[in-house]
């Protein structure tokens, strides 16, 4: 199992270059820091929620595009070593002095992986999904999403992760948790699905959908999940 910093930002579609580029130039770092992965996907298919959704979670603008984000590292231990290495090291506040986004408004947490199916692969499009789970319901939400992830596996997904806010902290205008609105007994969940394409994707979702055993209830409010389907433009 890994740990997972993951972000969600919203970018100017015009800039959409100039993020991709500094992506690029950030991933040589937060590998060198100890990041097995780091992995950024640009939004394709992020619909409008009735209750929440990616756009209001990072307070997206009309013109803006919502980025779905993560780093792996091996443990927890690496990745709380790798911040610190990140928050001294004069290369990363000089690439950090002009973000192509508004820095104030990106969401991110750490998360321990709590459930992990199939072997991974080509990668070329991600579902990303963010839920608010009662802390009690943490073994339920680890069985459903591990029966949940071989379904999706066995209908063409390459990867299933689902991970388990460990250090999710308040921000001044944005959060995780805001993103779900988790009540104080809650844990935000942060997860995605790899497909080897998003026509894959597409079929595979027709087909777990109509799968029986995708019927089961949910240990979450499900009108909170927020969902949406993502394009990688970096896979480091």
């Amino acid at each position: 199992m890994t740990y997972v910093q993951g972000f969600v930002v919203a970018v100017p579609a015009a800039n959409k270059e100039a993020y991709r580029k500094l992506a690029a130039d950030f991933a040589p770092l937060f590998k060198e820091f100890g990041a097995v992965r780091v992995v950024e996907a640009w939004g394709d298919d992020v619909p409008d929620g009735k209750v929440t959704d990616f756009k209001g979670a990072v307070n997206a603008e009309s013109d803006e595009v919502v980025v779905f984000s993560w780093c792996e590292y091996a443990d927890k231990a690496t990745a709380d070593s790798a911040s610190e290495k990140m928050m001294s090291d004069p290369r990363m506040k000089e690439m950090g002095a002009n973000m192509p986004f508004d820095g104030k408004r990106m969401i991110y947490g750490g998360f321990s992986s709590i459930a992990q199916q199939g072997a991974g692969g080509d990668m070329a499009y991600i579902d990303g999904m963010l839920a608010a789970v009662p802390v009690g319901s943490k073994d339920a939400y680890r069985d459903f999403a591990t029966h949940h992830g071989a379904i999706l596996c066995e209908h063409g997904a390459a990867r299933v992760v689902d991970s388990w806010g460990e250090d999710v902290p308040d921000g001044k205008v944005t959060d995780f948790k805001r993103a779900v609105k988790a009540t104080g007994d809650e844990k935000v969940v942060y997860s995605w699905i790899e497909w080897p394409s998003k026509a894959i994707r597409d079929a595979g979702w027709q087909k777990v959908m109509a799968d029986p055993r995708m019927q089961r209830e949910m240990p979450f409010d499900g009108k909170r999940l927020v969902h949406g389907g993502f394009a990688p433009i970096l896979d480091a």
